[in-house]
């Protein structure tokens, strides 16, 4: 399966717990069982619209449960049988059997992994790395490829699909585009400075742009300064192990991506996990690491650190942030906020997490967040305090070892960031009423355009995962999610997903286990604000017939649906039953 991750302001600075360390401490050492019924977490912010938080986990029925574990079953037998076959060389694909100067070798993978790699992996593998030959906007091309030896191999038809809706890019805003402002911005540096760096910050990789893109990114956050790395996964993976260490302790979602875990492993601090998005079990951990502290010792914790995301890109939740910062400043402890998914995505103008509960962004010690989603490019950033990118800018493996990023894919983030700030001489009134009701579209190469597109994606996520509710399906996350998971369960389930909905030009992820617990497998739509409302009918038409062949629509709460309403603000405004 799809293996992509999982497993103070205004008063006194934060303390480390117990040790009275000041701010600056911050830089000197720096499987889930089946959801709840109906799980609805209701927090009233003072950011989008002003609209209650409303997120949902439905309870798998227990029926699709059971049968889910049968299906594992099934095919563990039939797995078993499987290479009994090709022991004896009666199965004709002899792929799978290791060859005979290979047996004396160190084993790569456990018997498990193996196992499972072979027999249920291989049977679906044609479901992933599909292979685009445009560009990831709101439609794609895929080039068709057939497999005749059960997925272990693929060879190439020459026949490319055309105008296959993309709902599975992370191209939230629209950016993902070939043509426009971006793009034109993009080749002009391009020609000036070349494609690559070919050396790191500290030596002779620190362009004019990077400064440039930095002082951006700080005043786009609204903190003291920043500071961008050119990969995304080696921001978090990188940059945690360069602020915490041996002594402290780490507090960390259960659903974090694995570049924060990755990131929290190599960093040496002790790890504990809380429930997801459950603040009685985050406060659970907070008392006892100041009741207990260190284990054996007993000393305090030199720093305490929690880790959460804004967008869980599996879930489609969103972090409970009002109510983590107030643990945060009740116990004396940091937080480290991942805004991979949100940063663009969430937000009247968006600025993320932070800007949609209405949120102070002092209140967050380290912001990180990526380019690459919502603004069409690569790299990542962290924002904070100037004390802390400086020490950053020294220590940070990321900052010191790797090379520099790429002077247009620089542009590009300028450019479309500057965009979705209205200073590329957008004079569009984010609260007027006049607002044409059906958007077309909203891409980079439209002017003027940056905050309508937030908007855009806005209605679109909310169009989009009422009707689907609608239908009957069992969908996951906040109702103002981008990320939207579609519950699948049964492992058959998610190969015929993903064949069948692309039979009908719609191009779609599915995910399932290791990537997500064993019996929770899904399909997993992004939305974008480059995404028509005609081509989200397309779209939802197509996954309803879809789900009444593969009988995917589980759900035993059903919306009711509206009346046939115009689709704008005063529809996205109005209160959900």
């Amino acid at each position: 399966m799809e293996r992509p991750g999982r497993a103070a302001a205004g008063g006194a600075q934060p303390r480390a717990n117990g040790c009275g360390a000041a701010h600056g401490a911050l830089r000197n050492g720096f499987v889930r069982g089946l959801p709840g019924t109906q799980v609805n977490h209701v927090v009233h912010n003072g950011g989008l619209y002003k609209r209650p938080f409303n997120e949902a986990f439905e309870e798998t029925p227990m029926l699709v449960a059971v049968l889910t574990y049968v299906g594992y079953g099934v095919l563990t037998l039939f797995g078993y049988l499987r290479d009994f076959m090709r022991q004896w060389k009666i199965e004709k694909c002899q792929n799978a059997i290791e060859r005979e100067e290979q047996k004396d070798f160190v084993p790569l993978y456990q018997d498990f992994e193996n196992f499972y790699t072979r027999n249920l992996y291989m049977r679906i593998r044609d479901s992933w790395n599909r292979p685009i030959c445009s560009v990831p906007g709101a439609k794609v091309d895929m080039m068709e490829r057939v497999s005749h030896d059960y997925n272990w191999t693929f060879t190439y038809t020459g026949k490319v699909i055309k105008g296959i809706i993309n709902m599975g890019s992370y191209n939230y805003l629209g950016f993902a585009q070939n043509n426009g402002t971006c793009q034109q911005a993009a080749a002009k540096v391009l020609s000036q400075y070349g494609a690559g760096v070919c050396s790191t910050r500290q030596e002779m990789g620190n362009l004019d742009k990077h400064e440039e893109l930095e002082k951006l990114v700080a005043r786009f956050l609204g903190v003291e300064s920043a500071m961008a790395y050119g990969m995304g996964f080696a921001t978090n993976s990188m940059n945690i192990p360069a602020l915490v260490g041996k002594g402290c302790l780490i507090l960390s979602d259960e659903l974090n991506h694995a570049s924060l875990v990755l990131g929290a492993r190599l960093s040496g601090a002790t790890i504990r996990i809380f429930k997801h998005n459950n603040m009685q079990s985050l406060e659970k951990l907070l008392k006892d690491a100041i009741v207990h502290g260190q284990p054996r010792t007993r000393r305090p914790w030199k720093k305490i650190l929690i880790l959460v995301e804004g967008i869980y890109s599996m879930e489609g939740s969103i972090v409970r942030l009002p109510e983590v910062i107030a643990l945060k400043k009740k116990y004396k402890s940091y937080l480290y906020l991942d805004e991979a998914h949100s940063i663009g995505a969430l937000g009247p103008s968006g600025r993320g997490v932070v800007e949609y509960f209405g949120l102070n962004p002092e209140d967050v010690d380290v912001m990180m967040g990526t380019f690459t989603k919502s603004f069409g490019a690569a790299g990542g950033y962290i924002g904070g305090k100037k004390e802390l990118i400086d020490y950053l800018r020294t220590y940070s493996h990321s900052a010191v070892y790797a090379t520099s990023l790429s002077p247009p894919v620089v542009e590009q983030i300028i450019t479309s960031m500057k965009c979705i700030m209205g200073e590329d001489g957008t004079t569009f009134d984010f609260e007027s009423s006049e607002r044409q009701n059906n958007l077309r579209s909203c891409l980079a190469d439209q002017p003027n355009k940056g905050k309508e597109c937030v908007q855009q994606l806005a209605e679109n996520t909310r169009y989009f995962r009422r009707r689907l509710k609608e239908m009957g399906f069992i969908i996951y996350g906040n109702e103002d999610s981008p990320v939207v998971p579609l519950m699948l369960y049964m492992p058959a389930k998610i190969g015929a997903f993903g064949r069948e909905m692309l039979k009908r030009n719609i191009g779609v992820v599915v995910v399932g286990f290791p990537a997500t617990p064993i019996i929770e497998s899904r399909a997993r739509f992004c939305l974008s604000a480059a995404h028509t409302k005609e081509m989200l009918d397309t779209a939802l038409k197509e996954i309803s017939e879809v789900g009444d062949l593969l009988q995917l629509k589980y759900s035993r709460h059903r919306l009711v649906p509206l009346l046939d309403r115009p689709f704008d603000e005063t529809t996205y405004e109005e209160t959900e039953d």
